[in-house]
């Protein structure tokens, strides 16, 4: 029997490869990660949403808390997500930047349709959430409003 092993790649073709491949998986771990370990914290300076590459602080003059709810997104469809312009869009997971069936655009973190939180600003955009406590988290949020 003889043995032939395979000629080597091109070095440039591997590099290629490799700076296209280590970003992706890099940015599949972040969002993973992001997934399971977002969080949303109410402070008097506003809303921070930390968990990915879509965190942010929200200044409280700009969340309209009056008009912050819990909503059921099967219920209330026209709340729902229908096209990411720029996020993350995974079964049971999406987050980033999304236009609503009602044509607003929202920056999400949602894992449950079923007890999300619509959070109004003044600057543009919603804010649609998944905490794992909708009413506390509406709570907290009414009391920076005050």
């Amino acid at each position: 029997m003889q043995v032939f092993t395979i000629a080597p790649a091109a070095g440039k073709a591997m590099w290629i490869v490799a700076v296209i491949l280590v970003p992706i998986v890099g940015l599949i771990i972040l969002t993973i990660l992001g997934s399971r370990t977002a969080r949303f914290e109410v402070s008097p300076e506003g809303l921070r949403l930390r968990g990915d590459l879509y965190g942010r602080l929200i200044p409280s003059n700009q969340l309209r808390t009056d008009a912050a709810k819990r909503v059921d997104l099967n219920a209330q469809p026209e709340l729902a997500p229908r096209i990411r312009t720029l996020g993350t869009g995974l079964p049971g997971y999406q987050a980033g930047w999304f236009r609503l069936r009602n044509g607003e655009k929202a920056l999400l973190y949602l894992t449950d349709r079923g007890r999300a939180v619509y959070v109004p600003t003044t600057a543009g955009y919603s804010v649609l959430l998944s905490p794992n406590d909708p009413e506390g988290f509406l709570s907290a949020l009414r009391s920076t409003g005050k």
